[in-house]
């Protein structure tokens, strides 16, 4: 069982930045790959950011450059910077954990494949 619970969101204008904190509960975080997902009204979930247990990234083509995803294994918290924010980044952000089958090798930035989800921190960029 993972508690994912997350932070740091809010309003800036367009070309801010924020960073958004996960704070994870379980022993076995470091073994885990993470990701962040975002939702915008009437839009689908979608991928964003993803962390390999070895601390590789992969990122979604939108925000490549802009946003930095990492992780303190030793805080189990799971961060996500992101720079020269635009109003079209403005959703919910989530932090997610995979089905245990995929350990610390995330499985792309598909939904269906993560099974515990945090309540959501609210992002909104103004122009």
């Amino acid at each position: 069982q993972v508690l994912l619970v997350e932070s740091g969101g809010g309003s800036v204008q367009a070309g801010g930045s924020l960073r958004l904190s996960c704070a994870a509960s379980g022993s076995t975080y470091s073994s885990y790959c993470m990701g962040w997902f975002r939702q915008a009204p009437g839009q689908e979930r979608e991928g964003v950011a993803v962390i390999n247990s070895d601390g590789s990234t992969s990122y979604a083509d939108s925000v490549k450059g802009r946003f930095t995803i990492s992780r303190d294994n030793a805080k189990n918290t799971l961060y996500l910077q992101m720079n020269s924010l635009k109003p079209e980044d403005t959703a919910m952000y989530y932090c997610a954990a995979p089905y245990p089958i995929y350990g610390g090798s995330c499985p792309g930035f598909r939904r269906a494949d993560f099974l515990y989800w945090g309540q959501g921190t609210q992002v909104t960029v103004s122009s």
